[in-house]
């Protein structure tokens, strides 16, 4: 039998994402905070959580809710103390579970003091921190860049009369990681937070760290259109993904390395091959390039099954693949796919080889919520609100029971809640046998429990336009065939002779522990797992 210990943990767990803004409110002010965390600890273990991913909770004006950093070794008090996240840390390690952070390299707040530095003068020690650049000959910025968040990326400094770069806000200057006490300064904070006992980073925006040192005009993208965000009507040659950038990678792994079983999550929107160089040269790279293809590919049986294809077979010798379905970033996977084909997409992330990643509320069905235009906060949809492009409505707050404000708090929450949650909440779904949420435990437990759903090896076995079958088999353990129909109409799948089997997991659960044999029939929007014989 095969040595199943031989597997870390970031590789046997499943990560799940807490927005702390909108988890759980621990002090009733209306917003998410490190104390209301960990009252709800003990949920996510019954769920079968292992890892949890964190974002922000640093000091922050919260121009980007905390994406904005001013002091990157310490917490924002609105979401607790630093004392509040050494409990949270000691709380989890005591269940066995594991805390990943975000780090926000890239970029701090134009109101860090590192910023003010840089900006007080040309001589500045720390002016070559950020990204300065004179204007052109006719008074315009340096170079056509484009603000993630809308308009051009270079903000005019009247005091030192030059340019700063900023690829999201202007009151996020991008750091200049071409001098070295940038660097330095960012394995510091590395340090900081590991020694504290952190066990991984998840590394934002980390494909922007390193820009063209010439300063390029990004060529136009010709298949732009009027609904895209103005940011694609260029492509980022020169402002993303430069060669340079894996030197950078390449030294946070090696602080890591110093580090026993610690990881590094990178944030890359690329396509695949560019994707998987992330994981650098002999793996010297992140651990987990985080794989988006589930959250960007139409959802039908023919692309997503080609997909994973083209993505397993690119990955390099030793790279471990990683799926996500949702995050603060991304319309919620039941408001992209529906509410029957998100079990479809369920039992998907949980059958894929590799790590799978949740965010929070998807495990209940949560849904993106209408945010009226004078209760919106994202910058984004702010800035560009004719392109209902708002990451508010996938970062409400969690729905936890049918009390007025679903238990999240007992005050009008930061973000209105979904007019659903008194009946799609964490407490009514545990009593029904049908629910999203006791889907997702029934297929997170039969993952943590079969190794071959987590390491073996996957095989399309056939693929059609409304579905796809593949099987999950590792040497020495069961090996088990997922039959997914990503459509809404009945099909039937034929199967090898004799590769039939039991069902583990449904999408309806009166199919659970029925036997099926060479042919499997599916209604529309139904997946199943089944184990298969000898």
């Amino acid at each position: 039998m095969e040595n199943t210990r031989q597997y870390l943990w970031w590789q046997s767990g499943i990560i799940y994402q807490v927005y702390p803004r909108s988890f759980q409110d621990g002090n009733n002010d209306g917003i998410g905070d490190i104390q209301g965390i960990i009252k709800r600890l003990d949920y996510l273990q019954w769920l079968g959580i292992n890892i949890i991913w964190l974002s922000p909770v640093y000091p922050s004006p919260m121009k980007d809710f905390g994406y904005d950093i001013t002091d990157y070794t310490a917490i924002h008090p609105l979401f607790g103390s630093m004392d509040d996240f050494d409990q949270l840390l000691e709380e989890l390690h005591q269940r066995q579970m594991k805390l990943v952070i975000d780090l926000v390299p890239n970029h701090t707040s134009d109101e860090h003091p590192w910023f003010e530095e840089s900006r007080s003068s040309k001589d500045n020690p720390k002016r070559n921190w950020y990204i300065w650049a004179d204007a052109t000959v006719d008074n315009k910025p340096p170079n056509n860049w484009l603000s993630v968040f809308g308009g051009s990326a270079w903000e005019w400094d009247e005091n030192t009369k030059q340019y700063y770069y900023h690829a999201f806000l202007k009151e996020q200057p991008d750091l200049n990681y071409r001098e070295p006490g940038v660097v330095k300064a960012l394995g510091e904070i590395m340090r900081f937070w590991l020694d504290k006992g952190v066990d991984g980073f998840r590394v934002d925006v980390i494909w922007h760290l390193i820009k063209d040192k010439l300063l390029r005009n990004n060529p136009t993208n010709p298949d732009y259109r009027d609904y895209m965000p103005t940011y694609d009507s260029l492509l980022p040659v020169y402002s993303t993904d430069q060669p340079e950038v894996h030197e950078i990678v390449s030294y946070m792994r090696s602080i890591l390395d110093n580090y026993p079983e610690r990881m590094m999550i990178g944030e890359v929107y690329l396509p695949i091959h560019s994707l998987v160089t992330y994981y650098g040269i002999n793996n010297n790279g992140a651990h987990l390039p985080f794989n988006f293809l589930l959250l960007q590919t139409p959802w039908d049986a023919l692309h997503i099954s080609s997909i994973i294809d083209e993505y397993l077979s690119a990955l390099p010798q030793n790279g471990w693949p990683n799926w996500v379905l949702g995050n603060h970033d991304q319309p919620r996977i039941r408001s992209r796919v529906g509410s029957d084909q998100a079990k479809v997409a369920a039992i998907l992330l949980l059958t894929l080889p590799g790590t799978p990643t949740m965010y929070y509320g998807d495990e209940i069905g949560m849904q993106d919520v209408p945010i009226p235009l004078e209760e919106q906060h994202d910058a984004q949809g702010l800035n560009m609100p004719e392109k209902n492009i708002s990451r508010d409505p996938e970062r409400t707050p969690m729905q936890w029971d049918s009390s007025m404000y679903s238990g999240f708090s007992e005050v009008r929450p930061w973000l209105q809640i979904d007019k659903m949650a008194d009946i799609e909440n964490v407490e009514v779904q545990k009593k029904d046998k049908w629910s999203m949420l006791l889907l997702y435990k029934k297929l997170i437990a039969l993952r943590r429990k079969e190794w071959s759903l987590m390491a073996g090896n996957y095989d399309c076995i056939y693929h059609d336009r409304q579905g796809f079958v593949y099987t999950r088999k590792l040497e020495g353990h069961d090996s088990f065939l997922i039959a997914l129909n990503l459509s809404h109409r009945q099909c039937c799948f034929k199967l090898p002779e004799g590769m039939g089997g039991k069902v583990e997991v449904a999408t309806i659960p009166e199919l659970e522990n029925t036997m099926v044999g060479d042919v499997i029939y599916l209604s529309g929007d139904e997946g199943v797992v089944i184990r298969l014989k000898g």
